[in-house]
């Protein structure tokens, strides 16, 4: 959880009619409801979150294998859920890292990573060759890997 109190965030949203669409022009203020207090990009937000050590998730395989609801509140309980999150939050960072970071964050990314690694490798070490194994097909272009 970061200091702020979430576990979840949102970043480079747009709030108006017509905002997502092709020809809308970004000058045009006028049309948004309401303007956020936090313009910065999503690059820019993963960077900052990156440098204060925080890894960031895309992942959304709990909802594809069924971790929801009670399944997913009695995998919380024992601890084991936690597990999933942390090797998926790699997996899927270093895929955003690949296809949509800027060079910046890339950097920045890659080190928080390394040392994601290593966590897993000292307190999860049963599944660590499975992660490596997982992130170099991720490295060498497949995406969509989950545990």
């Amino acid at each position: 959880m970061i200091p702020i109190g979430c576990t979840q965030t949102d970043a480079s949203s747009r709030l108006g009619i017509g905002v997502y669409s092709k020809h809308y022009v970004s000058q045009k203020e006028e049309k948004q409801q309401f303007i956020l207090g936090d313009t910065r990009s999503l690059d820019e937000v993963i960077m900052d979150l990156a440098q204060m050590g925080y890894i960031t998730s895309f992942c959304t395989a709990g909802y594809r294998c069924g971790r929801t609801g009670d399944t997913i509140m009695g995998l919380l309980r024992s601890g084991k859920e936690g597990q999933f999150c942390k090797l998926n939050a790699i997996l899927t960072f270093r895929e955003w890292l690949d296809d949509f970071a800027s060079p910046e964050t890339k950097k920045v990314g890659e080190l928080l990573i390394k040392n994601e690694m290593k966590e897993v490798k000292n307190h999860l070490p049963s599944f660590y060759p499975k992660l490596v194994e997982y992130y170099k097909q991720i490295e060498d272009g497949k995406r969509d890997i989950y545990f």
